[in-house]
């Protein structure tokens, strides 16, 4: 008899996940969350990452290597010439897209094994700075050994970036699976994808799936994506609690939940009062309240480190040495859409995000080109003309600016000065 271990190998093999074609690496780059390098300065090391030293990175469970080639290219770009990205797959097929995106890409910063991530400790040991980990524990038999192993490899300094499934925002994803094992299990994959096109096209207008705005897979033309979401044979979400204990299983801990304001409750609460009680609990407890007041997450992306790290001294964005950068916004038209002492305004999942800005807001953020300190801003105003604050005062309206941008994961410390 297959074992559902076999079943998970062959799918990968036949449906490598997420479908890429490497010619599109001449055109783009797929970025994301988490391992964006700016995001792992930022939210692991607090600003002070040093790449002028070795810095040894995991993408555990790589697919068809989106993680691995972006963590690769950045850290290419950055000038981090003593760097390497490890990638690790079960899938042979997956692997081979990822490394025709390297070889189009000329990356020559990572290494490709092939294994199953709870023997990374042979495969490819550590110690890591720094471990990718997305899509991959929510499918493994046993998720707490998964995350153990791989803790195991992580450095005592170091960070992990994961993501896993959220229960709420797939909403009717765990009803069609459950029928298509009734009906399509023992066909063969064709069949079984034939099957699961019948039966979305006869769902009524009612069910779950069908209401639900946050999920696409299974509308786009991609047999991977389809077979990904809903005939996958091993799969299972987690709340914030659930995913909390995980993590405390293995001697984790979060370090931050991307974004930040959608994970908390204040973004969802108008009333001052509940706001104030809101703000009184703790961390995971704020995060779990904000997860059940939105029910749009489809999945949870975030950092996490040993719960027995050391302490990283949070950054203060408006010191004179700190740098800032816009992550995937341009400087120069972002601050033409902004006017001085107004609203930063987006929308997370459907709720609304409003965020004050100080009257400088659109002079800093024009000049926040992830090169320039604060103190240099401050002075290139100064030689525009800007009628300025004393030092004090600037640091704060740049610390508002952090604050507003941050919430929706625009803006990070690239360098804590």
């Amino acid at each position: 008899m297959t074992s559902t271990d076999d079943r998970v190998r062959e799918q990968y093999e036949a449906y490598p996940y997420p479908h890429r074609d490497p010619r599109d690496e001449h055109r783009r780059l797929v970025e994301g969350s988490p391992s964006d390098l700016d995001e792992i300065r930022h939210f692991v090391f607090g600003g002070r990452l040093d790449l002028g030293r070795p810095f040894r990175a995991l993408v555990a469970g790589g697919g068809t290597g989106d993680a691995a080639i972006m963590l690769a290219q950045h850290l290419a770009t950055a000038g981090a010439s003593d760097a390497e990205v490890v990638y690790l797959d079960l899938s042979t097929a997956s692997r081979r897209i990822a490394e025709a995106r390297a070889t189009e890409r000329g990356l020559a910063n990572m290494r490709f094994v092939t294994g199953v991530l709870e023997e990374v400790g042979t495969l490819a040991p550590g110690p890591y700075d720094y471990i990718d980990c997305c899509g991959v524990l929510h499918h493994l038999a046993s998720p707490e050994a998964g995350l153990a192993a791989l803790a195991a490899q992580l450095a005592p300094t170091g960070g992990m970036g994961l993501m896993l499934y959220g229960t709420y925002g797939r909403a009717g994803v765990y009803p069609v699976q459950e029928a298509l094992a009734q009906l399509a299990d023992d066909l063969p994959d064709p069949q079984r994808l034939a099957a699961v096109r019948k039966l979305l096209a006869g769902l009524p207008s009612s069910h779950l799936l069908k209401r639900n705005p946050l999920l696409a897979d299974h509308r786009g033309g991609e047999d991977a994506h389809l077979y990904d979401l809903l005939l996958h044979r091993r799969d299972r979400s987690y709340r914030v609690p659930e995913l909390s204990a995980l993590l405390a299983g293995a001697g984790l801990a979060p370090l931050a939940w991307i974004e930040p304001a959608r994970y908390a409750p204040e973004t969802y609460l108008a009333d001052p009062a509940l706001r104030r009680r809101a703000a009184a609990l703790p961390a995971v407890e704020r995060a779990a309240l904000a997860e059940r007041l939105s029910t749009a997450m489809t999945k949870h992306v975030l950092y996490a480190g040993h719960a027995d790290r050391p302490a990283v001294a949070e950054a203060d964005p408006g010191a004179d040495g700190c740098v800032l950068a816009l992550r995937g916004l341009d400087p120069a038209a972002t601050a033409r859409g902004l006017k001085p002492g107004g609203t930063l305004q987006a929308e997370i999942a459907g709720a609304a995000y409003r965020a004050p800005l100080p009257a400088l807001a659109p002079a800093i953020v024009a000049r926040v080109d992830g090169r320039r300190t604060v103190a240099a801003i401050r002075a290139d105003m100064a030689a525009a003309g800007v009628a300025l604050p004393d030092p004090a005062g600037f640091a704060g309206q740049v610390r508002a600016v952090f604050a507003a941008f941050h919430g929706i994961n625009r803006m990070l410390v690239r360098h804590a000065g």
